[in-house]
């Protein structure tokens, strides 16, 4: 039986906007959650990637930040927000962003996003003016509290999301004294996959007792998701991965580094395949760039770390490649957990040598998985048919000479610049090398360049004030510098369906 978000209990203002966006029954975590939300209690949420947690937590914010304004128990102050979401990575707070915004908008309430890599400048001007409900990652939000540009002492609703998530990050000091920092009697919500890793002890420590609402296991498999293994031979592997990619849907690839991302899209773009990278030696504006090519269409495919294994909401994915298998069971689940969403069904590929049989089995044993692997490779029945209707080639453009613009030998790939040495020129937003502004690294994914580690999980790091410095394998890094308007343009068309 469905649940419609009227029958809820929530605001019609709000119903409206969600029908406009044809979103009009609630999935299972926003069933489960709504009511006790709606009326102020805490909510201790734990649901698989793609439940629908997003907009599980967003409407009972706008809908009780709209009902306290109205009443005119609050009002918009400069740097004293109302409302407060964590999230661990840049991605997922200008997602999270983009959902918020068209409700908040029903009652006149301003959104705004607050993380690292880009300048500062943009989101202390918003917080200036008066900003209503912050979307923030810990690391910025600090340097901006301890610079007295903002503070939590009037937040009335606080939301953590993926907790467990910035707990993996080492997030969950820092979170700990944000959360210090708000108000004792104030709403929690707390949203989380998981609740190991001291994400219980932060629920313990600052939710009233919670209503816990769990609509799947912890590591649950998706049920309209279906797993392939495909064993091929090392020389046979390339050709393998191009032919998964040459399909006319929308796909994503995961390697395990960032060299290998890079190298991929450059790749598949050169043989007619347009793709777009996604990894933590890129500045915000060539992620926003690169995420909206693929969002709106303009490539099919994204290749990435596992820094878009969270945050990355585009509705349609039809399937998903391990290029690389990652190395332990929640990185595939939440890898595979960008298809297969908001109800839709998906497939999930995992590209597997000889001499990794071993550690896939492992690794699909603890993730719950049940498949049997098969040889396979470029020509064989099984891709043929999975691949389903090939895309056309596309003929590379040229790379265009700038004086601004590093250059490859080649082809360029749509919404990225050419680069060299690992830093990268573009129009309105040049990066320049050995920038003066100050930076730090939290092991975390908020920021630009502490890409993944050397084990290849997909953590970016943060930057406070716009550098960025990288933090990978010795011998091979450079320095990027800050970028020039490189303020991140939230939401462009990729948000998710129900969040």
């Amino acid at each position: 039986m469905t649940t419609t978000f009227e029958s809820l209990g929530v605001p019609a203002s709000l119903v409206k906007v969600l029908a406009a966006e044809g979103k009009t029954e609630a999935f299972e975590i926003q069933a489960a959650t709504l009511a006790d939300t709606l009326a102020g209690g805490d909510v201790l949420g734990r649901g698989k990637t793609g439940s629908g947690k997003t907009l599980a937590f967003s409407i009972p914010m706008v809908a009780r930040l709209a009902q306290a304004k109205a009443d005119g128990e609050i009002r918009r102050a400069p740097g004293a927000p109302t409302g407060l979401v964590l999230a661990p990575t840049r991605e997922l707070a200008t997602q999270i962003a983009a959902t918020l915004s068209p409700l908040a908008q029903t009652s006149n309430l301003v959104v705004t996003t607050v993380f690292g890599g880009v300048k500062q400048g943009r989101q202390v001007e918003a917080f200036r003016r008066g900003v209503d409900i912050v979307v923030a990652c810990p690391g910025r939000l600090e340097d901006l509290m301890s610079q007295g540009i903002v503070r939590l002492d009037k937040v009335r609703v606080t939301v953590l999301d993926e907790a467990d998530h910035m707990a993996d990050l080492g997030f969950l000091p820092g979170v700990t004294r944000i959360m210090k920092a708000t108000p004792a009697d104030g709403q929690r919500l707390l949203f989380s996959a998981t609740l190991d890793n001291g994400v219980d002890v932060l629920a313990r420590k600052f939710l009233h007792s919670p209503t816990l609402h769990s609509v799947d296991e912890a590591s649950s498999p998706v049920p309209a998701m279906t797993h392939h293994v495909f064993e091929v031979a090392p020389d046979r592997k390339n050709d393998l991965v191009a032919e998964l990619a040459s399909g006319s849907g929308r796909r994503i690839l995961f390697t395990r580094t960032k060299h290998q991302a890079r190298k991929w899209a450059k790749k598949l773009t050169s043989d007619g395949i347009p793709a777009v990278d996604l990894h933590g030696n890129l500045s915000q504006p060539q992620r926003d760039r690169n995420l909206s090519a693929f969002a709106d269409g303009s490539v099919r495919v994204l290749v990435a770390t596992d820094v878009a294994a969270r945050g990355v909401h585009v509705d349609g994915i039809e399937l998903v490649v391990h290029v690389d298998p990652p190395a332990e069971h929640k990185a595939y689940l939440h890898r595979s957990g960008r298809t297969a969403r908001a109800g839709s069904s998906g497939d999930v590929v995992t590209v597997c040598l000889p001499e990794q049989r071993r550690d896939v089995a492992q690794l699909l044993r603890k993730a719950k998985i049940s498949v049997r692997p098969q040889q396979a490779d470029a020509r064989s029945e099984a891709v043929d048919e999975l691949v389903g209707e090939r895309a056309p080639r596309v003929k590379p453009q040229p790379v265009q000479q700038s004086g601004t613009t590093s250059q490859n030998k080649g082809t360029s790939r749509p919404g990225q610049s050419s680069r060299r040495g690992g830093t990268g020129g573009q129009r309105g937003g040049a990066q320049r090398g050995g920038a003066q502004q100050s930076s730090t690294r939290r092991g975390g994914a908020e920021g630009g360049t502490r890409g993944e580690s050397r084990r290849g999980t997909g953590h970016t790091g943060e930057s406070r004030g716009g550098s960025t410095r990288g933090a990978g394998a010795r011998g091979g890094n450079t320095r990027t510098g800050s970028s020039r308007g490189g303020a991140s343009r939230t939401g462009r068309g990729v948000a998710s369906r129900n969040g």
